[in-house]
């Protein structure tokens, strides 16, 4: 599909909008060597953007990630990075000016988030953490706490700058209006979806069995001495962490189903929990460790099985959902609060089902589930699906119904049939041309130094030749 073209002005064709998005986790990502390469580099200041300063390990440092990831690299990327490093110092200099601030709890709550989720990556272990980054995790952090600082400062500053922009219906228009007849882009077919989700309840007879099955299993680990590891291994249902001896790593709160999460953090240090039953079915944890608000835990999960019967039961109990829908008893929103899963997200939004490459509630029919597009295929708006089965990352199957909601066919742009979203893309690119307008003012009020020894780049003399400042 085709994609709306946005205006770019001189400080655009340096990707502007991108500038400030010099992601931490691309830091956390590089190798144990790309550090150690800084600590031979002669480290030296080699620009300055007002009071903000760049230097030759800024650029290099970037450059040796890129080189790693890039089949081939010349001199002239280190001319993009060092374009994109005297956006990011512009806008955190007029950050600095406007005194827009990040409070320290924004910023060690962001920095912790970061760690978090790359020792979530190892398993928790902070000895191959240390391995791999050839520093302590206290090290790591105070490594990249300024990095993090004035990444959040950019983007505060270009937050502020944006948010001032709002476009009038006439905008759009004209927006529409000024793109090439033959440039208009063709649309993909697109449905909107609501769901009802229903689990297979297990029956007593299973449900009593697992219990009686992770009864026996803490009673081996306690009375009998065997590892907790080893019979996580054979036994959990959790294949992520079982084949890890039921290792979760480090979470915080609301990483856990509420059950399980009462059960864990109620534990000492290498205490056994009690069976904890939750949607998944029984579980016990063990406490490994704990970190401020952060826990280190293991669990063995033994699963009830959901029989041939039970499964039926939950596609009659969804037939009759549905009967009662089209025969006027309860609108499809009804049906959802009264029936559907609540660990579902779309139970919190009326039933609508998200897109999760997007955010958004539409779908292009190449984006559906095989089992989903044929399903939906031959419906008429506000049809409803039979049951459909409902795969889990988990590995339960729940199962559900569809009601198509929206549909349009695959056709070329237009403002009657696509005003929404030529509205955001109308807005988007206003949005670029107004920072973009707003990074070329202040450039051309703003200090900077550049020691041209290191890099020859004419994109960056073009941008300063405006600039009355540059020396």
């Amino acid at each position: 599909m085709k994609k709306f073209k946005v205006k770019r002005s001189r400080f655009m064709a340096i990707k502007t909008i991108k500038l400030t998005s010099l992601i931490l986790l691309v830091l956390l990502s590089a190798s144990a060597g790309l550090y150690s390469q800084q600590a031979l580099l002669i480290d030296k200041v080699i620009a300055r953007v007002g009071t903000e300063t760049i230097l030759l390990s800024d650029v290099e440092d970037q450059y040796a990630y890129q080189a790693q990831r890039m089949a081939a690299v010349g001199e002239e990327l280190k001319c993009e990075i060092m374009q994109s490093l005297i956006a990011q110092k512009l806008i955190v200099h007029q950050a600095k000016l406007d005194s827009v601030e990040v409070s320290e709890s924004q910023l060690e709550s962001n920095l912790e988030l970061r760690i978090e989720n790359v020792l979530r990556q190892m398993n928790g272990d902070e000895s191959f953490f240390e391995e791999y980054y050839g520093m302590t995790i206290s090290e790591m952090r105070d490594n990249l706490r300024e990095d993090l600082r004035q990444q959040m400062l950019a983007q505060q500053m270009q937050n502020q700058v944006i948010n001032e922009v709002d476009i009038t219906p006439k905008e759009v228009k004209d927006f529409f209006n000024s793109i090439p007849t033959d440039s208009i882009p063709y649309l993909n077919a697109e449905v909107e979806l609501s769901e009802i989700v229903l689990a297979p309840e297990v029956n007593s007879e299973e449900r009593s069995k697992a219990l009686q099955q992770i009864i026996d299993i803490r009673k081996r680990i306690l009375e009998g001495g065997e590892a907790f590891e080893d019979l996580a291994k054979i036994y959990s249902d959790d294949p992520g962490s079982g084949s890890r001896g039921g290792d979760l790593g480090f979470a915080k709160r609301g990483v856990y189903v509420q059950e399980f999460e009462s059960a864990a953090f109620s534990l000492e240090v290498g205490e056994l929990s009690d069976p904890v039953e939750s949607m998944h079915g029984f579980h016990i944890i063990k406490m490994i460790e704990r970190r401020g608000n952060n826990i280190h835990v293991k669990h063995i999960l033994v699963k009830p099985n959901i029989t041939d019967s039970d499964r039926e039961l939950a596609r009659i109990k969804l037939d009759s959902i549905k009967s009662d829908i089209e025969g006027g008893k309860l609108s499809f929103e009804e049906a959802v609060k009264q029936h559907s899963n609540d660990e579902v997200p779309s139970y919190h939004n009326n039933g609508r089902m998200q897109n999760p490459n997007t955010g958004k509630t539409s779908f292009e029919t190449a984006e559906l589930p095989s089992d989903i597009y044929f399903a939906i295929e031959e419906l008429e708006v506000g049809d409803i699906t039979e049951a459909l089965e409902y795969p889990l990352p988990t590995g339960e199957t729940y199962y559900r119904l569809i009601k198509l909601e929206s549909k349009t066919k695959p056709h070329k742009a237009s403002l009657e049939q696509d005003y929404t979203k030529i509205l955001n893309f109308a807005k988007e690119s206003k949005k670029s041309e107004y920072f973009s307008k707003w990074l070329e003012d202040k450039l051309k009020e703003t200090y900077v130094e550049l020691d041209r020894r290191y890099l020859v780049c004419p994109d960056i003399d073009e941008l300063l030749k405006d600039n009355k400042l540059n020396d």
